[in-house]
Order: structure tokens, then C-alpha cells, then sequence
């Protein structure tokens, strides 16, 4: 019997079994923290940054990049200033990626 115990990855879900996605379009780094709780929770995350200076969105950009590691997610960049920030147990395929892409994630709630 070994003493280590197992450690055991939830079971994987795609981006379109999620009942929610939380769209966020910060206005300056600032608004950091709604990005971070709603992440926090296990709601994937459609970050836009075309709004913001680039200085700002290159600190979100290296602020969800520590976040999604600290909490063993994954960040996709899916046009030059949108990105996608997923939960652990979040596959994302391209189809989504496209989806998100073309706009078609971006009113869930």
C-alpha cells in the first residue's frame, strides 16, 4: 500500500459544455482583479485588451500568464489582443478558438 496518495485531474470538459464564460475588457491594469476572482472560481475568462494602452496589456498579459500557472490552467492567444484563459479541467479546441474568434462566445453569461 503505497502512502502517497493519487492525485487525480478533474474530468476534462470543452469550452461549449461550459455554462459560463466571463468576458472581461479591461480598461486599464487596474482591472486586474475581476479577471483573477472570476478565473479563481473555474469560469474560463475571454480577455480583451484592445482598449487598453500596450504597456497595460503586456502587465495583464504577464499577470493571467502567472495566474493560469499558479492554478494549473492554460492561456490561448486568439487574436492580437484577446486571449483565453482556462481552468485546469478546460479543454479548448480550435473550433473554439475560431468560435471566440468570430464572436461566438462572447455574449454567454
Amino acid at each position: 500500500v503505497s502512502s502517497i496518495a493519487e492525485h487525480r485531474a478533474p474530468v476534462a470538459s470543452t469550452l461549449a459544455e461550459i455554462p459560463r464564460i466571463e468576458m472581461i475588457s479591461p480598461q486599464n491594469y487596474n482591472d486586474a482583479r475581476p479577471i483573477g476572482e472570476s478565473f479563481r472560481s473555474g469560469v474560463p475568462v475571454i480577455m480583451n485588451l484592445s482598449e487598453i494602452s500596450d504597456d497595460d496589456a503586456k502587465r495583464l498579459v504577464d499577470f493571467a500568464a502567472g495566474l493560469v500557472f499558479a492554478a494549473r490552467g492554460s492561456i490561448n492567444r486568439i487574436t492580437a489582443k484577446v486571449f483565453l484563459l482556462s481552468p485546469e479541467n478546460v479543454e479548448v479546441s480550435d473550433e473554439d478558438k475560431a468560435a471566440i474568434a468570430a464572436g461566438g462566445f462572447y455574449n454567454q453569461s
